[in-house]
């Protein structure tokens, strides 16, 4: 069985992309040849191209007779103030780090109410809670599974294509590179491709920005598969880079209990966020500083409390294979991770090979022995055809530049027989024509990324070879085993699902992208896929991350619940869940056991009350008491579990730095405490000595004020707002 990268839809006979200097006259020709129905769909994220987009919505303000869907996913927005104290700390974030980025128009007149009746904004993953209560968006939301977006943005008429890309000249020809986002738009691509064979009016276009990383794999493409590419300095705009959230402490012990369930060998899957920085710097510890690691899960008593699931499905050793990436999404955390020597597994892209691989059968060095065994078990055939000497050429068994002709092949003057048959013929080829290495091993594949501003640095920085062992795949082969089954299951051996969720239910089930209440907060996205691959893998894993409790209105809740009226992951696909307090294996289980694990990594605050609710419903034996090492699931515990670490300097907020000043980091915290002081009404009178701060500002507060250009106050307003920031800091310790 051989495998074959998939490529890019192909063009119709001499079909070449037309370049334009301006969007304004490709969006025009477009219109032209596509009619005034325009269902334009762009890609997730860091990908979309902006500029295309606010193109087409200012012709359709202008042109009623224009009817535009705009059809994507995260939406990404400048951060915007809502105060003028929010303003004199956002603005300069914004104009530094943001840069020159354009915000997507359509969206700021649709959050003002003033999107034209022929318009229509459609997105099937929000930022999330960033549409919450916002009508538009809410109806106008999709529930899609990733995998699934290609096929549902198809039904719905899609006929325009547009995503930003990069280029790069690569053997005297110009190729192009959705570099960020292979995900969805390759699917789409493809399937337009189809339909400009059969003469049907599409368009797709390309955006080409120098700050976007050129990335292969199913990304990369000729300038055939393109109908209309936007080539101009102006439009080399600086990318979508958020900064980095920090990292707290329940996040940390989050991360180190999954940290533990990541087998030497295997898969790994992470998302954005914390949490998967967290995730990351578990297995940066684990691997580099494994003792501090080890002394560490003593101390949180972990193998005491899970260890049979520990054992089971990770363990505590370093990681000596290595671990290879299989995620939707790649994050400055997956850099991190091939940096500190733990994503380094390689997989390879052919069934067979990556087999014998697995089954120790052969190694990174070529010797004749690699020859026989792939022709023992079909890899190749006794008399090689041009495929056999392709697949044997790529991957490094044979020297690069072998030519095949006529059943030979030859290499700076030796040719001999491609014929394994026989023997002398087979030892030729292995004293003259093998390689040294197996070749075009990966360190990962994904389908999108999006990062901070060093993430796309590193990637630009990146020798070719380097990120040429990432490589960017469609949605369709990262979420889901269909298609291509066999090789990707000898690939995803051990995989680990890593995926977070807002609640979870006493007998597993998750909720992560919606209330019961029908608000979308951010998507389905593709944790579903995750989580059911997670359970179609032989030895894979599903992780669910969540935080045990969250703050609403000033009131702490519990995010474990007998019950919720919305769920995103079903009960039937539990496997393991993880709060700050430990982990929940429960795949297999019955209900009145999966119900004592979920309990027990809850916070002590509330699990008698969820007993309670569990014994009331008869779910579970009447006399049952949690059992005591369980009790202790407090907040208090955290930080004592941690001191000792910190002091030997780990688990700083901020593990892989930060865009922010060390001035804009103290002020973020503190005026987090007074935004929240001042939603909840919950102030805290300030001591004698904070009073007299507020009134008479000492000279430890004067470098925030200057941040925030309140150190000379001029006017009434900003005399108060000084006060209030003052406020903040005294509150917060700052000063």
């Amino acid at each position: 069985m051989k495998t074959k990268e998939k490529k890019q839809g192909a063009a119709v006979a001499g079909h070449r992309a037309a370049v334009y200097k301006t969007v304004e006259e490709c969006v025009e020709e477009t219109i032209r040849r596509v009619g005034k129905n325009i269902m334009l769909g762009m890609p997730i994220g860091a990908g979309k191209p902006t500029i295309i987009a606010n193109e087409f919505y200012r012709r359709a303000k202008e042109d009623p007779g224009l009817n535009l869907k705009l059809m994507s996913g995260l939406t990404l927005e400048t951060p915007k103030a809502k105060s003028d104290l929010e303003k004199r700390f956002i603005e300069p974030l914004v104009k530094r780090i943001f840069e020159d980025y354009p915000d997507p128009q359509y969206v700021a007149d649709m959050r003002a109410n003033k999107l034209p009746p022929n318009v229509d904004l459609v997105e099937f993953f929000l930022v999330p809670g960033g549409y919450l209560n916002v009508p538009n968006i809410q109806q106008n939301y999709i529930s899609s599974n990733y995998t699934h977006v290609a096929r549902d943005v198809m039904d719905m008429g899609l006929n325009v294509a547009a995503s930003m890309i990069a280029k790069k000249t690569i053997g005297g020809e110009q190729k192009y590179s959705l570099g960020s986002n292979a995900d969805a738009p390759a699917d789409m691509i493809t399937k337009l491709a189809q339909m400009r064979e059969q003469g049907k009016p599409i368009a797709v276009l390309g955006q080409v920005n120098s700050n976007m990383p050129f990335m292969y794999g199913a990304a990369l493409s000729g300038p055939e598969v393109y109908d209309g590419i936007i080539d101009s300095r102006d439009y080399y705009h600086k990318m979508f880079g958020p900064p980095r959230e920090p990292v707290s402490d329940v996040d940390f012990l989050i991360g180190l209990y999954a940290g533990a369930l990541f087998k030497d060998g295997g898969t790994i899957q992470i998302g954005i966020g914390t949490l998967g920085d967290a995730i990351a710097y578990a297995l940066s510890m684990r691997h580099n500083n494994n003792q501090d690691f080890r002394d560490l899960m003593a101390q949180l008593g972990a193998h005491g409390k899970f260890g049979e699931a520990i054992d089971r499905i990770g363990g505590f050793g370093t990681f000596d294979r290595g671990l290879y990436g299989c995620t939707e999404m790649i994050t400055d955390a997956f850099i991190q991770l091939i940096n500190a020597g733990v994503i380094k597994r390689k997989v390879y892209d052919d069934y067979y090979l990556q087999k014998l691989i697995n089954e120790g059968k052969i190694t990174e060095k070529v010797t004749g022995e690699t020859l026989d065994l792939l022709l023992e078990t079909g890899a190749i055939n006794e008399r090689l055809t041009h495929k056999d000497v392709e697949f044997l050429t790529k991957f490094g068994i044979l020297k690069p530049g072998i030519l095949f002709d006529k059943g030979m092949i030859s290499l700076n003057g030796t040719s001999v027989k491609a014929d394994l048959r026989v023997g002398k013929n087979r030892d030729a080829i292995e004293k003259n024509l093998l390689g040294d290495r197996l070749q075009n091993g990966l360190l990962a594949h994904a389908s999108f990324f999006i990062g901070p501003n060093s993430f796309y640095q590193t990637l630009n920085d990146m020798s070719e070879e380097e990120r040429r062992r990432i490589q960017m795949r469609e949605i369709s082969f990262c979420n889901q085993i269909y298609g291509q089954e066999e090789m990707k299951r000898v690939q995803r051996i051990e995989g680990r699902f890593a995926n977070t969720a807002i609640m979870a239910t006493l007998m597993g089930a998750a909720v992560s992208d919606g209330l019961e209440n029908g608000q979308v907060i951010s998507g389905v996205g593709g944790q579903y896929n995750f989580v059911a691959m997670g359970h179609a893998l032989e030895d894979g894993r599903s992780i669910i991350l969540l935080r045990s409790t969250k703050d609403v209105g000033g009131e702490l809740m519990s995010n474990i619940v007998w019950n919720y009226g919305h769920t995103t992951i079903p009960r039937h696909l539990r496997d393991i869940f993880i709060t700050e307090y430990g982990i929940a294996s429960v795949r297999g289980r019955t209900d009145k056991d999966v119900i004592k694990s979920m309990i027990n990594i809850a916070d002590s605050r509330y699990q008698t009350a969820l007993l309670k609710k569990a014994k009331e419903a008869g779910k579970i034996p009447a006399d049952y008491k949690i059992p005591d090492a369980f009790k202790n699931n407090y907040p208090e515990r955290i930080a004592g579990d941690l001191s000792v670490f910190k002091e030997k300097g780990y688990f700083d907020s901020f593990p892989y730095g930060t865009d922010l000043t060390d001035e804009e980091l103290v002020l973020g915290k503190a005026l987090r405490g007074l935004k929240s002081a001042l939603s909840t009404k919950r102030f805290k009178l300030p001591s004698f000595a904070g009073a007299a701060k507020i009134f008479s500002p000492p000279a430890s507060a004067m470098p925030y004020l200057e941040r925030m250009k309140l150190d000379k106050p001029a006017s009434t307003s900003e005399k108060f707002m000084q006060k209030l920031v003052i406020y903040a800091l005294t509150t917060s310790g700052a000063v």
